[in-house]
């Protein structure tokens, strides 16, 4: 994908799957690309409709959830295109877990009953629910690997100040509540999930994407318990598969190691599972649009016209 050039534009930046513009230092345009990451590395070939999957949920979960906390979307003038207010983040990522899944489950496996802070009480099986979701955060690195780091560690190196962590962590179990409610409406459980948050002024914002395949992790609901008393993998919908699938050819995004080739069979294979969620999360049948770069330029500068109006 080109890089565009709008009146205004004072910065750009091509992140793993988005590119995002800054206009006149106060808005923000993040281009939702086909482009897929996994153990912070972009494998080498797009994934049909992803951009457009993504940008929509998440769309509509900000829309969903911006009673609990404000956001930065201002407008969608294109399916896989964002146009928002620019904030100045908070360099973490807040993850919040409901069940020991993925990251926290490797680190059980390792022995470890303690995870950013958080307890991780004994006698866990994967995929079991926590008493009560926790978080997990992490910092939000520019390249390379996001680290886990505690709250305490958050706040003795400036990253947040206590009050800040505070209305953080109550923003998030907020979200990841409305969440799992929005999840459990249509058969599935939330696992676990990521947010960032900026602030305007003295206001903290909700940043970036929410609830979507990218920074979720989703189960069926039904047949859960069951596949759990069994010692069954649970059915799942996220990227995980993704990432298993590199595990399984020997890819963890160490140095030294090399993406494993990807046929079209298997990237029609990711995007299906992306246009699932997509239904099934959302309720309604995803209808792919294709639009020509100009007609994407046009509506994104129409959008910006209205908002500085």
């Amino acid at each position: 994908m080109q890089a565009f050039s709008f009146p205004g534009q004072t910065d750009f930046y091509r992140g793993k799957v988005r590119d995002v513009y800054t206009i006149q230092d106060e808005w923000l345009v993040m281009v939702a690309s086909d482009r897929i990451s996994a153990f912070d590395v972009i494998l080498p070939k797009p994934i049909p409709c992803k951009g457009q999957v993504l940008n929509q949920i998440a769309a509509y979960m900000l829309q969903a959830t911006k009673d609990i906390c404000p956001n930065w979307l201002a407008a969608v003038p294109v399916p896989h295109v964002s146009i928002g207010k620019k904030c100045v983040p908070f360099k973490i990522e807040m993850v919040v877990r409901g069940n020991l899944t993925g990251h926290a489950w490797r680190t059980y496996q390792a022995g470890k009953r303690s995870l950013c802070g958080a307890s991780l009480p004994e006698g866990m099986n994967e995929n079991d629910f926590f008493d009560e979701p926790i978080i997990t955060p992490s910092t939000k690195a520019d390249e390379g690997h996001d680290e886990d780091i505690t709250p305490e560690e958050i706040i003795a190196k400036g990253l947040a100040t206590d009050s800040d962590w505070k209305e953080l962590s109550h923003y998030a179990l907020a979200l990841f509540d409305k969440g799992k409610k929005m999840a459990a409406e249509r058969g599935l459980i939330l696992v676990d999930t990521k947010y960032e948050f900026g602030k305007i002024g003295d206001s903290i914002y909700l940043m970036d994407e929410i609830h979507t395949p990218d920074s979720s992790r989703y189960f069926y609901k039904e047949g859960f318990e069951e596949r759990q008393r069994n010692g069954e993998r649970q059915k799942q919908l996220s990227k995980e598969f993704v990432r298993e699938w590199l595990l399984q050819n020997d890819f963890m995004g160490k140095e030294g190691q090399t993406v494993p080739a990807m046929n079209d069979d298997w990237i029609q294979t990711i995007s299906n599972r992306y246009i699932e969620l997509y239904e099934k999360i959302i309720g309604e049948k995803f209808l792919p649009v294709q639009l020509s770069e100009q007609d994407v330029y046009t509506k994104i500068t129409e959008s910006l016209e209205k908002l500085q109006a």
